[in-house]
């Protein structure tokens, strides 16, 4: 694995189980139609799509010693780099209905040790050294530590990052979102509109509200935010220009992992699509080629029944605007504080 352009990290990864159902009975006894069961994580599913892809993306997985079959069990073995660690690996359920809503039920992240979480930086430290790597993706949720019941420590490896001269995506929510971009410590985030209120702290109504709020986390050093807006698409916000991309409608059967396979379309055209000396997008990297490539590989993730995608088949056109309307209203008002 010599070479590859990005490592991932999936801080807390979970076997993914997805029952298919013709038609689910609240309170009732459903029979499923069929079952899958896979490795999952965000980390994991961009690893799996990059790999699509064609770009080399070993991924750093923190395994659960009292589960050493599940990469046997799941056939994921070569694209992934084991870390065991002391405890279980988590369940997350999902439910598709067939012509129906998905529903998915998660598992909080297994508690960590300081030892087991410092040995897990460690190696991705050390993964990303020895393929001279140029991006490193920390996606998903993070475990809290077993001593302290505080998230995990992602500081030392954004640090370590730095002086490498390594791009950090984060994709993450919550706590972790807001500390580590207002920090500035990460390269590219990329939340939801919601989690992008959230981080900021009001509600958003318009494209406008949402790049004014990207922007505010370019101001704390952040390079680039790519804010995913459900059906209205995505915008990619630098310090000083904005793209917002949107393919046309598909239809949608699983929306688990598209924001993973955003992600993942995003850096496979900023890898393969390197920028000139001149550096005309002011970051370092092609970002309106990243945000076209992003919402097509989501467009794409959405019309498959798994969280991870299985193919890139009939991928959609996507059209990229630059400072696209700001007083267009978002199809769904993105609040703050999540409405009850």
């Amino acid at each position: 694995m010599s070479g590859a352009p990005i490592i991932t990290l999936t801080p807390a990864p979970t076997l993914d189980r997805t029952y298919f159902v013709h038609n689910l009975i609240e309170g009732g006894v459903n029979r499923a139609d069929a079952v899958a069961e896979e490795l999952a994580g965000k980390g994991i599913n961009v690893t799996r799509g990059l790999y699509l892809s064609g770009v080399e993306a070993p991924g750093v997985v923190p395994i659960g010693n009292s589960d050493p079959g599940v990469f046997a069990r799941t056939g994921e073995m070569q694209q992934f780099i084991p870390h065991w660690v002391d405890g279980t690996l988590r369940v997350s359920t999902t439910i598709v209905e067939k012509d129906g809503p998905t529903t998915k039920v998660n598992e909080a992240p297994r508690p960590l040790s300081d030892s087991d979480w410092k040995e897990v930086v460690a190696l991705t430290i050390s993964k990303v050294k020895e393929n001279k790597s140029k991006w490193l993706v920390v996606a998903g949720a993070l475990p809290v530590d077993k001593g302290t019941n505080k998230f995990v420590d992602l500081e030392p490896l954004f640090l370590a990052m730095k002086d490498l001269g390594v791009r950090v995506a984060l994709d993450s929510s919550g706590e972790p979102l807001k500390l580590y971009a207002t920090k500035g410590l990460p390269s590219v985030v990329k939340p939801n509109a919601h989690e992008l209120a959230e981080t900021i702290g009001r509600d958003l109504y318009t494209v406008g509200d949402v790049i004014d709020a990207a922007r505010e986390l370019c101001g704390f050093g952040i390079e680039c935010v790519l804010a995913s807006l459900g059906p209205d698409g995505m915008v990619a916000v630098t310090k000083d220009r904005a793209w917002k991309a949107k393919t046309p409608p598909v239809k949608v059967i699983n929306t688990v992992g598209a924001g993973d396979a955003t992600l993942a379309g995003f850096l496979t055209a900023v890898v393969t699509n390197p920028v000139d000396g001149d550096d005309e997008f002011g970051v370092g990297f092609n970002v309106p080629a990243g945000v076209q490539n992003a919402v097509q590989y989501g467009a794409v993730a959405v019309t498959q029944p798994t969280s991870g995608l299985e193919n890139l088949d009939n991928m959609p056109i996507a059209e990229v605007t630059e400072n696209p309307d700001r007083d267009a209203a978002l199809e769904e008002t993105a609040y703050a504080v999540p409405a009850k």
